[in-house]
């Protein structure tokens, strides 16, 4: 890691599972398609892609679920074996990266969403400002 580099800790709600990364996220969005608000338990969810190589270290138990998204793909799921936090995911579509949940990052001065996905599926009251909408497929 060189010095300056910015170093993440993704942890789940217990704190036995621990993600460390460096360096900034590819792309940070949002996404209100019904199965990423059946996952959080919220209204959409909030998620950074990083590279593979960012992460530089893993500790604790996970296991993952694997279903199949609109496009057919498939999407997986890493979460707590103890608490059930799901700390990161993967999907067919993101090549040599994986998404990881922001809320398990802990920073309140975390980059914005600048994409949110399956607007249509977005509850009504969602607002958020500067945030462009992806078009649904």
């Amino acid at each position: 890691m060189h010095s300056g580099e910015t170093r993440r800790t993704a942890t789940c709600s217990c704190r036995g599972v621990e993600l460390v990364l460096t360096g900034e996220p590819r792309r940070v969005y949002a996404c209100s398609c019904t199965e990423c608000q059946r996952c959080t338990g919220a209204a959409f969810s909030y998620r950074a892609i990083y590279a593979d190589s960012a992460v530089v270290g893993q500790k604790g138990e996970t296991r993952s679920w694997r279903r199949t998204g609109s496009s057919g793909q498939w999407l997986e799921q890493a979460f707590c074996v103890m608490c059930g936090s799901v700390v990161f995911m993967r999907a067919e579509r993101l090549i040599g990266a994986l998404s990881v949940s922001v809320g398990c990052l802990e920073d309140q001065d975390f980059l914005a969403p600048t994409m949110l996905h399956w607007p249509n599926r977005k509850h009504k009251w969602l607002c958020l400002e500067g945030v462009g909408e992806a078009a649904t497929p």
